[in-house]
């Protein structure tokens, strides 16, 4: 059977094996290049997770819309991505991951064209939420791809120690590019660029990919799909209704109730039907398991780092965009150094559990040194360090929690469970952004009322306020690690997903 992309589907793929390997594994020849695809795929994806939000001020200047719907610029694409992820992965799984990572590729390109082009808050929102649901087809898809691709455990390790780089420093490099788009060029560039860069993957992928579905196809869980997508789209909703309302207010609390209530249907209904949209051996496996909560809780962290720490920049220290972005570079550089250290050299010798304690110790000491700055911090001899030992930490953890999670999938199971893993980390943002806002709106007041008639009052505030946020953040980082200590298994994790001590 042929498919519309030119080449021959792949229904099976058998474990590879000295005769049959090459026809296991049809990306083996180009592979190389097969990740630098999905890298440049993978980028345009986590980019947009912070690209905007440099921009953002700019973009409300030009459309003119309120406060209150500046929110929902971010938002929508969060609803998005993060309700429709595990059907994504899934549609992944049926359709063939090539097809799905082309089709994805293009339905983002054109959201982003759609919304470079808005000329009211209404287009614009609707082009987010439009990116978030063709970046729910293609998160899962790149993923998947680059864990069926390298099945040899050195050359895996090497590419999940580029993927995990990409990941961890992708929001700051947007942050950057960001500052620099709207600095010299205009807010709709910073939406305009993704079109050039799915310019840019697009005909490799097409060339290059060889599209491999499922073996079986598999009846679709319908209640699953329902239960599953509204529970996690009133979870975000929810989370993020608590930014701007509180947490006492009605719809927040019915919201996540709404999605306790939904989400629990949905895990007993997985653990009944016979073709379930999530498989519960995927996530039921200890080394998988720890690997999707330390993902979760290391997004907590981040985003408290990359967001705060911005708002830190600029608005404390006068911080222009693109200074701001170059200010990061440290981090970005040592979390690019660290991960291939971790997955290249040190998890086929230590294990995942070592490293995934150690690098969400070291980025909690690094997020309770961002808690010393002050109104006149000095870049070189404060914040380059805590930079430094942040990206270190975040280095070692995040490309081991990656490999890990993907470890000993079935290719059947590579899509959905490429899904989970990005759903870990869209929800641990979005529990950032409600809680430590949340947090810090209230660490602010709460200085205010207790320092009236401080000089500079309002600079202290801000500056406690961001502490508040980085000590906070701290807590999840050691959060990961006391659930890697106790989840992860001694030993180094075999490409079938078994620990073997060392």
């Amino acid at each position: 059977m042929a498919t519309s992309l030119g080449e021959p589907d792949i229904t099976r793929v058998d474990p590879p094996s000295s005769e049959s390997g090459a026809i296991a594994n049809p990306h083996h020849e180009h592979r190389w290049l097969i990740l630098g695809v999905l890298g440049v795929a993978q980028l345009m994806v986590i980019l947009d997770g912070t690209i905007v939000n440099i921009a953002l001020p700019s973009a409300q200047r030009a459309l003119q819309f309120s406060n209150a719907d500046r929110q929902w610029i971010v938002t929508a694409y969060a609803l998005a991505f993060g309700s429709l992820l595990l059907i994504g992965g899934r549609i992944g799984d049926a359709i063939g991951r090539k097809r799905a990572l082309v089709i994805g590729l293009v339905g983002f390109a054109g959201a982003s064209a759609f919304g470079g082009a808005a000329q009211n808050f209404t287009m614009l929102v609707t082009a987010r939420a439009i990116q978030g649901a063709f970046g729910a087809l293609l998160a899962p898809a790149i993923l998947s791809l680059l864990s069926t691709t390298f099945t040899d455990r050195d050359e895996r390790n090497k590419a999940f120690s580029i993927y995990g780089a990409i990941a961890g420093a992708g929001g700051a490099l947007g942050l950057l590019l960001g500052g620099v788009l709207t600095s010299y060029a205009s807010w709709r560039w910073t939406l305009f660029v993704n079109v050039a860069i799915a310019a840019l993957a697009l005909p490799f992928a097409i060339k290059f990919l060889v599209n491999q579905r499922e073996a079986v196809r598999h009846r679709l869980d319908y209640l699953g799909i329902c239960t599953v997508t509204i529970g996690l789209f009133a979870l975000v909703y929810g989370l993020s209704h608590a930014e701007t309302a509180s947490w006492s207010n009605s719809t927040t609390i019915g919201s996540l109730v709404a999605s306790a209530v939904l989400l629990t249907v949905f895990v007993i209904t997985e653990l009944r039907v016979s073709s379930p949209l999530l498989p519960m051996r995927v996530v039921l496996d200890r080394d998988r398991g720890a690997s999707l909560l330390v993902l979760l809780t290391a997004s907590v962290g981040i985003f408290g780092v990359f967001l705060f720490l911005t708002y830190y920049l600029q608005e404390v220290l006068g911080y222009s965009p693109v200074k701001t972005g170059l200010a990061f570079l440290p981090m970005v550089g040592a979390l690019a150094l660290f991960a291939q250290i971790a997955n290249g050299i040190l998890l086929a010798k230590v294990g995942p559990k070592v490293l995934a304690v150690l690098g969400m110790l070291i980025a909690a000491g690094g997020s309770l040194l961002f808690t010393k700055v002050g109104l006149h911090t000095s870049y070189p001899g404060h914040l380059l360090v805590d930079l430094i030992v942040t990206g270190v930490g975040l280095g070692l953890a995040l490309p081991t929690a990656f490999n890990t999670a993907t470890l000993g999938v079935s290719a059947d199971d590579a899509g959905i469970c490429s899904a989970v893993v990005n759903t870990s980390q869209q929800i641990g943002g979005s529990v950032g952004t409600a809680l430590l806002n949340t947090l810090v709106a209230s660490a602010a007041a709460s200085y205010v009322l207790a320092h009236h008639g401080m000089a500079q009052l309002a600079a202290h505030a801000a500056v406690h306020s961001y502490t508040t946020a980085f000590r906070d953040g701290a807590f999840f980082f050691v959060g990961g690690a006391i659930i890697s200590v106790f989840l992860f298994h001694n030993g180094v994790v075999t490409a079938e997903g078994e620990a073997i001590p060392v």
